[in-house]
This record gives C-alpha cells, sequence and structure tokens, in this order.
C-alpha cells in the first residue's frame, strides 16, 4: 500500500513569530494550548490552528488572520471567483 504524503499548508506564522521574537514555547504559553509542539506543527503545516487560536495568533502577532495563511487566501479567491462566474453563467443561460 503506498503511503501518501499529506500537503503542507503554507503559512507566514514561522515568520510572525520570529519577527516578534518569540519562540514556539512563549507562543504555546501565551495562547494557552498544550505545548511549543503544537506550534510546530503549525507552522510546519502539518495542521491549522482552530480559528479561535487563528484569532489569537493575528492578535499576538499584529496582523489580519488572512496575512498569516496569504498563500491559502489567494488560492481560495481564485476558487471561488472561478465558482462563482459558473455559477453566474449558468443562471444567464436560464
Amino acid at each position: 500500500m503506498k503511503k501518501t504524503i499529506p500537503q503542507r499548508i503554507k503559512n507566514q506564522l514561522r515568520k510572525y513569530r520570529k519577527a516578534r521574537g518569540l519562540t514556539q514555547e512563549e507562543v504555546a504559553l501565551i495562547l494557552g494550548v498544550k505545548s511549543g509542539s503544537v506550534v510546530s506543527r503549525w507552522e510546519n503545516g502539518l495542521c491549522i490552528p482552530k480559528l479561535h487560536n487563528t484569532i489569537k495568533l493575528a492578535l499576538l502577532y499584529r496582523t489580519m488572520a488572512d496575512a498569516l495563511f496569504i498563500d491559502l487566501r489567494r488560492s481560495l479567491k481564485d476558487e471561488i471567483a472561478v465558482r462563482e462566474k459558473k455559477i453566474l453563467t449558468d443562471e444567464t443561460r436560464k
């Protein structure tokens, strides 16, 4: 059985954390999450923080939440635009 490698979620979390001069452990303590390893998993794109933690990260890093995941935002924006265009085109044919 072939093992599939999960796609990593690109993000700017490490960049913003380092700009604030914080360690992963410090971020974990401030956010109230289990440990720095959770923050590491977020930064490495292995998983994505829940909305509540994403907002906390944005506040801590003094930025907007979508700036933390700018590549994901761009990709989703493009996907939505394509689907919206298709739906609007289909509706005008009726």
